[in-house]
Parts: C-alpha cells; structure tokens; sequence
C-alpha cells in the first residue's frame, strides 16, 4: 500500500501535521473503500463528508460541485399553498396565447420569440402566483427583472389579467401608432408595465445585483425601509456567457445580499445551438457561483425521474448523468426510447438492468418531459429555498427544455430560437396537449385566434385573487405621485458667479466644490449619491470622505492607516459615498439604480457619477442607453475631460470623442462648460427640470452629461444675460471691443466659438490676432453643441409641419456678417454638429485622432488647436474672403513655427 504521507509532501510542509499516525489511518480508509467499493463510492463518502463539515461549520473550502441532480429532493418539496389544476389551465392559456402573438405577427415580418417563453413558463408563473409582490401593498415590492425573449410571456399575461387587449398583442413589435408592444422590457416604451431593460443581454443580471445593494443602501441611510423587497432576475444559460452577467457575483456574496434571486433558465440553447455542447452549462455555473460566494439550488429533473432515482441503487444513474454532455441531452430530447436505451443505459451494466424495468413510455416521459423547469412543485420548492436562505444571494439553476409544449417541431431544435410561428396544425395539437377549449372553427380564415376563458371566469378570478394577496400585478412600473424637490439656496450657485481673481481654478474642481454645498442642503442633501469608480483623490473628493462617509454595509471593522488625518477614509453604514472600486459598470449600474429611484420606490434621488470621461461613454455606452430606456435621471460627469488636458498619460487616457458617442443617446443633455459659473448653470438647470418644477412640455426623464477639466485656470465673472445662452448651448462671452485688445477701425471680423477648456486658447488667439495681424474676433462660449444641434433638428421638423421656427444657433447669430471658426478639445466632428445651421462661413478646429503623451502645449500644437493654430486658421478663412492678404496666412504660419 502507498503510504499517504508521501503522496502529499508540499501539502504536509505547509500544513504541518500535529499526528501522522491518524492522518495515515483516515488516508488508508479511503484506499480501502475504493479498492473494496470502487472510485465512485470512494468519491461519495469524500463529498458526503465535504458537505457534512460545511454544514457543521467547520472552515473548509466549499464544495464547487455537488452531482447532477436535484438540490431539494421530492421528500422535502414543500406542499404548494394554491390549487395547482387551476394554475396549470392559467399556465396552459398564457403559453397559447404567447405563441398565437407572435405567430400573427409573423405575417408582418417584425419578428418575435416562441421558444423561450415555452421553455420558462413555469418559472414565471410559479412566481407570478406565489412568490412576486406587488406596489400595492406594504413597502415597494419586488423588483423583476425580465429575461428579454420571453416578453410575449409577460403580454400573455397581463392579457389575461385584463391589463391588455387582444388589439394590443395584434400590436406586438409595432408600435408607431402609439399603442404598440415593444419587443422586450423597455420602460421607455411602455412605462406602466415594465421597470427595468434588460436587452442588450448581460445588463439584466449586473444591474439587478446593483439595484438589490442599492435597495439596501436606502434601508441603511433610513431614506426608506425597503428590507421586504426583493430582486428577483430572470436569465438564460447562454446570456452567462457575457461578462456582465457575472461581473459583481462576488459584490453580491461578499456583501450579503440574501434580498437577490437569480433564476437562471438552463434550456442548454443559446441562440444557435447548444450552450456548452461538449461540457456542462449547470455544473459550470454551479461551481462559478458556489466560488463566488452564492448559495446554489439546482431544479433538474421533474417528478418522473424519482423512480430512476429509487432504482439506482449503485449510483450509476448520477454518474451517467454527470457525464453526458448537454448537446447530447438535447439529442435524447428528439430520438425514440430505443435509442435512448442504447445510448444513455447501454454505457454501464446496472443502467441496462435499470433500463429493463423501465417501459418505452416511461423513459419518453423522463427523456422528453420531466424537467425541473417544467413542473410548479420543484420551481416552488427552489423559491421558497432562496427566500429562506440568508446571507447570502441565492441562483436558481432550473432546467427546461426550449420549446417545451410546442410540438417536435420547435422542442430542443437548434433552430428554434429564429423560428417565429406555428403553423395551425402544430396549434391544434399544441391546444389538444393543454386541454384548451378552443375548436377548430375558431381558426377564421386561417389564423390562429386568441384564447380567453372569460373575465368572470375561475381563472380569471383566481389570478386576480393571488395578485391581489401579493399586493397587486406585476410586472408593473409605478409613476409616483412625488412632490418637486425643493431647489437648493441660490447661493450654492451664486458663489461661482464673481469668478475666481487671480486664482486658477480648474472645472473639476468648481464641480467638487459646488457639490459640497448642495449635499450639505438640509432638505435635499441627503438625497444626492455620490458615485465614484476609485477616483475621488482624482478629482479632489477625499475631503467628502470623512464627512459624508464611504458606503459599507458592514461599517468600518479597522482602524484606517490616515485615521490621525483630517481626511481620512471613513466607511460606514449609513455612509453616502458610493466607492466601486475600479469597475465604471459597476457604477454606472449604482447610478442607474438610482436614478430611476422615484419610481422603483418612489424617493427621488440625486446621483452623480464622475469618472475620467475616457472611460464613462467608450466603455459603458450600453448601459447609459439601458440608463435612458430606464427614465433614469442624474447627472454623469466625465472629468479630466479633452484630448490634450491630461498630460502624460496617453492614448488611452486621452478623450477625444465622449461627447459624439454622448450625442447619440436622446436622453443625455450633453454640455462641455468653459467655466465655473456655467458648470453652476448648468447643474442648476438640471436640478429644476428633472426634480423640481419642470416647464410644460419638457421631458423630466433627462440625464446630464458634464465634461470638466483638470487644467487650473483663471475663472472669469459671469457676464449678465447669459443664462438663456449657457443652457440652449451658445452666448457671446465677449468681443473684440470688451476684451480691451486694440484693433484698427473697420478691422477685419471673425467669431471664434469654443467650448471646454479651448476657450482659453481661443481667447489668446483673440489677442494675438488684434495685437499682431490687426483683425477683431468676438468669443463665443458653445456650452452644448448637442443641444444646438437638436434645437435646429427640431425646428426643421417644425418646419415641415408648416410651423415658422428659427434654430437658436442661427437666432445667437443673426446679424453676423463675419465668418464663424469652431474650436474644441475633441475631434471636428463634435462642433461640426451645427455646421449645416450656420448662414456665415464655417470652419472647425479639432484633435481627431489618438492622443498622445507629452505637455499640454505639445498636445495642442500636435492637434493644431492651440491658439496660433487657430490665429492660422483665422486667417486663412478671412483670406479666402479676401479681407486679408493671402501673404499673411503664410507669413503667420512661419512666424509661429508651424
């Protein structure tokens, strides 16, 4: 026999070993077993006593895996508290009625998806009837996140719930008119219904961990006690494989939160085929979230495999399950028993043994039906196991099969995924399978009709009456009757408008400092959250630390290194700080949460996220289109903002086109202040209109996009009757004259636009170009080239509806008769925006391309924006015009070395 203790030396010298003699005896006892009862006995009795010290509490790693069957078995299955014939006939007219959209939208080419639905029904209704609580009642229910292709579900329900017509499922995917369903959950769109987007894929599950931490962040600051809500997220074995959907599993273990369910629907189908064809999708993720910290419950298989089960006697059943793949369970879900006989059972002698005692029906039923997914009494125990387990977040592996009811035709078929209908045989016997009451005579000209069994009907009343206990329907989104956030003390604000002296000061700095002042606003202080990606030393935050405190559920357990410092870093539980660590997800998904907080719960909140602005827009975009699908409000600030402020750091650090990627998105007021004064403005603004008294018309359901810089300059006063300027995107900081430069009379004119930190070099080159070439140039802040360019795309619409509106743009400018030189930090693209609204002669000036690291000043020569560039390009727009000589731009392009 090999001695034990040689087989492990590197172990034994780093865990010493206080008695070799039992260490010898234990190892020798596992020899024996496996010699005496072979490997797999061995195996078992080292796992039976894995989970035995975990249960005792001992400190032993976890067991990653547990084998391929049921967490909770039929014994200990809880009794439903429901009449479970009634749900199955609400189950049977909802997965009818799903189908029958989307295949009548088919006609339409708009698409849809039948498989999925099929394949979670139960999963949803077990939950919709027993477990989800509604708005209506104590608290602000759950909150549910809805896997994407299985919406046609969801209408099918509130269809028969009375919430939708059948001329709204006729609407599925069309909605121009108004009264459409959008495909997937899109608050946006329908906004009573759904709460949160959960399509791109992988959003769904990183958000719902944010919002279920968010929850309990609202409890820990008693802005409002929401300790009886619960998250639950609805997902699919392929949408894992994005690296969101497993992005902050270790947030949500690590901080506890038993208030989040993930259900994760194992059909073994992505959309073109299997998932894990060769390996297996629910031992991976099992062993990934038991790593992770989760507490993992697996739902299997369904009620018919309990006499397999009784019958293995050896354990070669869970053997064989745990080692054929999934694409080949996916094949045994479309072959005949004979097959099934000879490649499941024919692997191992006690299989073929088992398989004697087992009728071709019986093993179809176990092979194509019985899943854990599919039946109420498993999807019902594994709920009421993740809603008893605390401490930790709980994942509900269920498995179920794509298709599931809706004939060979769909089930387990690679295809199905992209297969939008039935043909009307394949409804008959999907309705024959359901015991539908719905005849032959009822397909009118050849279309597939609606079911509804009435709304006095028994399944009408029993939905409603499981509702109503629930606190009434869901999914349901609730638009609070909320009161406007009071504004804060003018002063807040005012305090940027004397300008800074001969102080510099940069933007993220003004930003920093007005936020201060408005978190310390007895009324609405609280209500701001500051979130931050592991960069407040950055920007300057480190003071908040002490003061506001570092979010923690858990407090401050240590003594900090810079406790003895006036700045130290405070955590605590009621702390307002959200601090993410180094992940800009994360803390977009802590924003989303809670901007969108007046509805969810109906406590509107302030956040604002600052980050480098190279790494907001370029990396999350998704998620601040997901923000704007959301209604989400707050405002997302990019500091150290422009292509050539942030000296040294590079390529990839150096932001040149936030605000272009920022323009695409309808619901971000993008703005690239000058100046602190316009930094207050601004935020002004967007404090009146997406939580105070907002103008008629004017959508609240907004975010602001800021970019402020880090270069310290000197702040100028803020000129009077500017504000209308600041806000619509364009105002006349100055000109010529009232800048004090020199210029001769009837001098050549141009206007200079900037934004951002290029309205310092603008206003050099407005000197060099009065004192050195004679020509007058009036500066203009452009605060928002966005909102100029949407201002003039809406007037152009007003137009063809024959309505008479002049873009703001060309209204600043009307009187003009000088050409126009645009000036920003980022690439032309941005100031090139308002090109086609502009009368007079336009150029733009910009730093398109990849940065680079070296100084400011070599940054803007580099880029051609700094300010003898633009005095060159000033030049040469007036030569063309022949208002100066052609010899000058050339003589000014030699005397600055360019």
């Amino acid at each position: 026999m090999i001695d034990p203790v040689a087989k492990f030396p590197s172990e034994l010298d780093q865990l010493p070993d206080r008695d070799t003699e039992e260490t010898a005896e234990w190892a020798a006892s596992l020899d024996a077993v496996a010699k005496a009862a072979g490997p797999h006995r061995a195996a078992y009795l080292m796992r039976r006593t894995l989970q035995h010290a975990e249960g005792a509490g001992l400190a032993l790693p976890k067991l990653l895996e547990t084998d391929y069957v049921n967490t909770i078995p039929s014994p200990s299955e809880p009794v439903i508290d429901g009449d479970e014939e009634m749900e199955r006939r609400i189950t049977a007219w909802n997965r009818w009625n799903a189908a029958a959209m989307v295949t009548r939208g088919s006609k339409y080419g708009v698409g849809g998806h039948i498989a999925t639905f099929a394949s979670a029904a139960w999963l949803y209704e077990t939950g919709f009837n027993h477990f989800f609580r509604g708005k209506e009642g104590d608290g602000s229910g759950d909150q549910l996140y809805i896997q994407g292709h299985a919406s046609p579900g969801i209408y099918a329900r509130a269809f028969l719930d009375g919430r939708l017509t059948e001329a709204h499922l006729d609407k599925f995917r069309q909605e121009s008119g108004g009264d459409g369903l959008p495909s997937y959950p899109h608050p946006r769109r329908l906004p009573w219904l759904w709460e949160f987007p959960t399509v791109s894929m992988g959003l769904g599950p990183l958000s719902a961990i944010y919002q279920a931490r968010f929850n309990r962040y609202l409890t820990n600051r008693n802005i409002k006690d929401v300790s009886n809500s619960h998250v639950w997220a609805f997902l699919g074995d392929g949408e894992m494989d994005e690296p969101e959907s497993t992005a902050a599993l270790a947030l949500a273990a690590r901080e506890g939160l038993d208030n989040l369910t993930f259900v994760i629907n194992c059909n073994l189908q992505r959309l073109d085929g299997p998932v894990r064809a060769n390996f297996k999708i629910v031992q991976e993720l099992e062993a990934q979230f038991r790593g992770a910290g989760w507490n993992v419950v697996k739902s299997l298989w369904g009620g018919a495999w309990d006499e397999l089960f009784q019958l293995d006697t050896t354990g070669a059943l869970v053997r064989r399950l745990r080692e054929v793949p999934d694409a080949q369970v996916q094949t045994y879900q479309t072959r005949d028993a004979a097959y099934i006989r000879e490649d499941f059972f024919g692997k191992d002698p006690a299989l073929v043994e088992m398989a004697k005692l087992l009728s071709d029906d019986k093993i179809l039923e176990c092979f194509h039906l019985s899943r854990g997914g599919h039946e109420p009494r498993k999807v019902y125990a594994a709920y009421k196991a993740a809603l008893s387990h605390k401490g930790a977040p709980t994942v509900i592996l269920a498995q179920t099969v794509k298709g599931f009811t809706l004939g060979e035709g769909f089930a387990s078929k690679n295809a199905n995924h992209q297969m939008k209908k039935l043909t009307n045989d394949e409804f008959k016997n999907m309705r024959d399978l359901l015991e539908l009451p719905i005849s032959d005579a009822q397909f009118v000209d050849g279309q597939v009709p609606y079911g509804h069994p009435g709304a006095e009907s028994p399944e009408v009343r029993y939905l409603q009456e499981r509702r109503a206990a629930l606190g009434g329907p869901a999914p349901a989104r609730r638009s609070h009757a909320v009161a406007p956030l009071p504004a804060p003390a003018d002063k807040s604000f005012a305090a940027f408008d004397k300008g800074s002296g001969s102080q510099s000061m940069a933007t993220t700095m003004a930003f920093v400092r007005l936020m201060k002042d408005l978190i310390r606003d007895k009324t609405t202080g609280k209500r701001w959250v500051p979130i931050v990606p592991d960069e407040a030393r950055t920007f300057g935050m480190e003071s908040l630390f002490p003061s506001l405190g570092i979010y923690s559920p858990k407090g401050q357990t240590y003594e900090p290194v810079d406790r003895d410092q006036l700045m130290y870093y405070r955590e605590a539980k009621d702390g307002q700080i959200l601090n993410e660590g180094i992940t800009e997800a994360g803390s977009m998904a802590d924003f989303i949460a809670a901007s969108s907080a007046y509805a969810t719960h109906g406590e509107p909140m302030i956040p604002f996220y600052i980050f480098y602005s190279m790494f907001g827009w370029q990396r999350t975009a998704d998620q601040m289109w997901q923000l704007g699908d959301q209604l989400g409000r707050g405002f997302l600030v990019g500091a150290t903002a422009g292509r050539t402020t942030l000296t040294g750091e590079g390529l990839q650090h150096a932001d040149g086109h936030s605000p272009v990627i920022a323009a695409t998105n309808p619901a971000a007021l993008s703005y690239d202040p000058a100046f602190a004064y316009e930094v207050a403005a601004i935020v002004k603004d967007g404090l009146r209109r997406m939580y105070g008294e907002a103008a008629p018309g004017e959508d609240r359901d907004v975010f602001y996009y800021l970019t402020v810089y880090n270069e310290p300059m000197p702040q100028p006063a803020k000129p009077s009757g500017i504000d209308e300027g600041i806000i619509k995107g364009l105002y006349r900081f100055n000109t010529a004259e009232t800048a004090g430069v020199t210029v001769p009379v009837n001098a050549s004119r141009i206007q200079l636009l900037g934004s951002g930190t290029a309205i310092h070099w603008t206003l050099e080159a407005q000197k060099l170009l009065a004192e050195e070439w004679g020509v007058a140039a009036d500066v203009w802040s452009a605060t928002s080239w966005t909102e100029l360019r949407r201002d003039a795309l809406e007037a152009d619409a007003a137009l063809l509806r024959g309505e008479e509106r002049i873009p703001f743009v060309r209204k600043a400018l009307e009187g003009v008769d000088s050409p126009v030189l645009a000036v920003s930090d980022y690439m032309r693209q941005v100031p090139d925006q308002i090109a086609q609204w502009i009368e007079q002669d336009y150029s733009s000036l910009g730093a398109d391309g990849f940065g680079l690291s070296d100084t400011r000043e070599a940054a803007r020569r580099h880029f051609g924006v700094d300010a003898q560039s633009i005095v060159v390009a000033a030049l040469a727009q007036l030569a063309k015009r022949g208002e100066v000589p052609v010899t000058a731009v050339k003589e000014a392009r030699e005397r600055y070395g360019l």
